[in-house]
């Protein structure tokens, strides 16, 4: 098991924006999908600035997952765009992380 802490930059002055779209949108289409999203943040030091976390079982759930996500037309006619527009793509950073024996996400 596995997680993905993805740090993004908003646009500024959008990050509340890029919230509803994420909880109204996103994350329960990528849910809807089999992605597994632990959790959602907003940085209390950037006014622009959100976390969120995803998990994943092993290498077969994450490739599955993505692929249904990000391979459907949905995405990619209709989601991505709006994420694209949302978002400075290239401030994103992502990183994979794997619990300790001891824990509590374990």
């Amino acid at each position: 098991m596995y997680y993905e802490i993805r740090r993004y930059q908003a646009r500024p002055g959008r990050r509340d924006e890029w919230v509803r779209y994420m909880e109204d949108v996103v994350i329960p289409f990528q849910a809807s999908l089999g992605m597994d999203v632990t959790a959602s943040f907003t940085d209390d030091e950037d006014e622009d600035g959100y976390v969120w976390i995803r998990r994943f079982e092993d290498e077969a759930h994450a490739e599955a997952a993505l692929a249904a996500v990000y391979g459907s037309e949905r995405w990619t006619k209709e989601i991505g765009p709006v994420v694209h527009g949302l978002l400075i793509a290239e401030k994103s950073v992502v990183t994979r992380v794997t619990p300790t024996p001891a824990s509590p996400l374990r």
